[in-house]
């Protein structure tokens, strides 16, 4: 179990804002956490890591890493970290980069098997691919075999393919090694596919919590799907308004009313929905 009850002073979307969490997530937990940027997410993960001090406390199976007395510097937290930006040494080889966390050779040769890295290990990261050097970084953070793996939108920067790649071996390290993962994510497809828990956080506080399914899926009552978009624009064709609405990186029209196309701004975020197979939004 781990019990996280933290509170800290912050410069978020809003302005000064203060990140108030309190969490207890169960061992062996994939706990995705999701929200607008700047809303507390990597301060909270970095706080856990111990790369930021927060007031609180944060206890991890009975072990207390932080309270008004303690606070347990970054290397003797049992924490994997995967950064967005690989964060690898330049210098060293990818076979050097994980026995500089820890000399197991044999945990090493395990993990680059895992990741389809073994016939890599001799090559220096600026020679490889941006799935390869994070599929390195993976291994790094689970050289320690962490209690805790903390991933601050690891797959963000990569192609679609790669990250399904990516998200299928991140779910098997989980499960092989049977370590609590919190991961920084805005991708719904990804969070539904790898979590078991999803926090969601706004301004600093835990907005919703719960499973996927429950927290991803919008729809109501006879709609038959419903996604976030945003207007890009509006135009009107004869006598109809069309809007032009962006849902993550493909575009789609809609046909609105003269009122709605009143009431409707450029810019404007949006639910774009359907009932009866009529698309609608609002």
């Amino acid at each position: 179990m781990i019990e996280i009850n933290i509170k800290k002073e912050l410069h978020g979307s809003i302005g000064i804002m203060n990140l108030d969490v309190d969490l207890k997530i169960k061992t062996k937990d994939f706990v995705a956490l999701t929200g607008l940027s700047g809303s507390g997410k990597t301060t909270l993960l970095r706080s856990l890591a111990g790369l930021e001090k927060a007031e609180g406390i944060v206890k991890v199976d009975n072990e207390i890493w932080q309270d008004e007395k303690t606070f347990l510097p970054v290397q003797k937290r049992k924490i994997g970290f995967v950064f967005q930006d690989y964060a690898l040494f330049p210098n060293m080889t990818i076979l050097e980069n994980l026995l500089f966390v820890n000399k197991n050779k044999k945990l090493s040769q395990k993990l680059l098997e895992m990741t389809d890295l073994s016939e890599l290990k001799d090559r220096l990261p600026n020679s490889l691919s941006g799935g390869q050097k994070q599929r390195v970084s993976l291994c790094r953070a689970m050289m320690n075999k962490p209690k805790l793996l903390l991933m601050d939108e690891p797959l963000s920067a990569l192609d679609p393919a790669m990250r399904l790649k990516l998200q299928n071996e991140i779910l098997q390290l989980h499960e092989e090694f049977e370590t609590t993962t919190i991961m920084v994510s805005h991708d719904p497809s990804e969070i539904y596919k790898l979590s078991n828990r999803v926090i969601v956080l706004k301004d600093g506080k835990v907005k919703d919590d719960g499973i996927a399914k429950n927290i991803l899926l919008k729809t109501n009552g006879s709609a038959k799907f419903s996604f976030d978009g945003k207007i890009l624009d509006i135009i009107k064709v004869d006598v109809i308004y069309v809007a032009i609405i962006a849902i993550g990186q493909q575009l789609v029209e809609v046909t609105i009313s003269s009122s709605e196309a009143k009431d409707l701004k450029v810019g404007q975020e949006v639910v774009v929905s359907t009932k009866a197979f009529a698309p609608s939004i609002k």
